[in-house]
């Protein structure tokens, strides 16, 4: 089915949505005819139709629940959070916004309501940091407290914890994993219940959870990953410049200097009035903000870091980098480079930049994983990631792997 009516901007994220089918958190079908009633650019529309949808879809999961039907409500409910979470997208500029807040709720509740059917094991878990706690998930393959190799994922600029499952989990899980989730400053519940925004130094923020990772039965401390996906490219790096306790790290894309991106989209008449923090170059740029897309594009950032305009936007970001810092991850490290997203320009920079044996992969359109962290095309991201991770771990084969049996 095509949907010519896309622009560039929906159909990047429809894409996203489609890219959750193989984790069985979305369906084909849906998502198409979800598509086809949105006029393309209009975000009323893009928000009361995936609301729509996940309305249906997480009443369904609730009609099977009742009549007992365990495995249909657990499908539904987590195809219901990725449409909640695809409906909110655009309006996350505005963290008051009561219509974001209810939709963000209802994909965190749908996703639990799945996890208290999952057919493997499931908690939910706080982890302490700074006075306050982080909120994750702790899954296991089965009920046991079998130590296992650990993936630790978090989500990136605009995703909540809950999307990480099936970017991330749900593959690791298959594969015989302990697969920890958490989400730190800047990102869901810690921005929009706790009000804590992003902060450079991430390393504050996995040094606790590696803290309490090591401490579950199901964790091999020994063997554990880091991936970060998306902004994860640059946080997940900067982590691991200060935890020798991680055996593997995972960046996809690789992110080196964020000041740098968006010093490069900044007007040249601009740019080094902005950086000064010059008054009349900040009002200059601000008045970019009056096109809803930049709005939302640029506000919904600005919102993650806890700043009240484009120019304090752009000074908070030269903080984030690894500029004299990325020589000292010392673990075997994953890079990705995939052609046709732009974000993934730094990769090389980061990769030629670390001392610790490096693994470079780059994705291609040709492959069909093509676009920002491999669009629609996570089985060929996910199978690259975890190959390289079982053989950087030392990980055996699945032990419910099975030999074909004879007729």
């Amino acid at each position: 089915m095509a949907l010519d009516h896309f622009g560039a901007e929906f159909s990047g994220q429809l894409e996203r949505t489609l890219g959750k089918a193989p984790a069985g958190c979305a369906d084909v079908g849906e998502v198409f005819a979800t598509a086809a009633r949105i006029d393309d650019g209009d975000y009323v529309s893009w928000y009361e139709e995936w609301s729509k949808t996940a309305r249906a879809v997480e009443t369904a999961a609730r009609e099977s629940l009742e009549r007992g039907h365990d495995v249909s409500a657990r499908e539904a409910f987590l195809r219901a959070t990725e449409y909640y979470r695809s409906a909110y997208f655009f309006r996350r500029h505005d963290l008051d916004d009561p219509t974001l807040l209810e939709a963000w709720r209802r994909q965190r509740a749908c996703f639990r309501e799945a996890l208290s059917l999952a057919d493997h094991g499931a908690a939910v878990v706080e982890i302490p940091y700074e006075g306050t706690t982080l909120p994750g998930y702790l899954l296991t393959p089965d009920d046991s407290t079998q130590a296992r190799a650990t993936v630790i994922g978090f989500p990136g600029y605009d995703a909540p914890l809950e999307e990480s499952y099936p970017m991330l989990a749900k593959a690791a899980l298959r594969r015989g994993y302990t697969c920890l989730l958490f989400e730190g400053p800047g990102q869901g519940s810690v921005r929009y219940e706790q009000g804590l925004p992003f902060r450079p130094d991430y390393e504050a923020v996995v040094t606790p959870v590696v803290d309490y990772a090591v401490g579950r039965t199901a964790v091999d401390a020994s063997r554990l990953a880091l991936v970060g996906r998306s902004f994860g490219g640059y946080l997940a790096p900067r982590a691991a410049t200060d935890d020798n306790r991680l055996a593997a790290l995972v960046a996809d894309p690789g992110l080196y200097d964020l000041g740098t991106l968006v010093n490069d989209r900044l007007p040249d008449a601009l740019r080094d009035g902005v950086l000064e923090g010059d008054p009349d170059a900040d009002a200059a740029l601000e008045a970019k903000l009056e096109e809803p897309h930049a709005l939302e594009y640029f506000g919904s950032r600005m919102a993650a870091h806890g700043v009240d305009s484009l120019g304090e936007y752009v000074r908070e970001l030269q903080a984030y980098t690894l500029e004299g810092r990325s020589e000292r991850i010392a673990c075997p490290t994953l890079i990705t480079e995939n052609e046709s997203d732009h974000l993934s320009v730094q990769s090389r920079t980061l990769a030629e930049s670390t001392a610790a044996p490096t693994t470079f992969e780059r994705f291609t359109d040709a492959e069909g994983a093509g676009g920002h962290c491999e669009g629609a095309g996570q089985s060929v991201f996910h199978r690259r990631l975890f190959d390289w991770l079982d053989e950087t771990l030392e990980r055996p084969r699945d032990a419910h792997a099975r030999k074909p049996t004879e007729a």
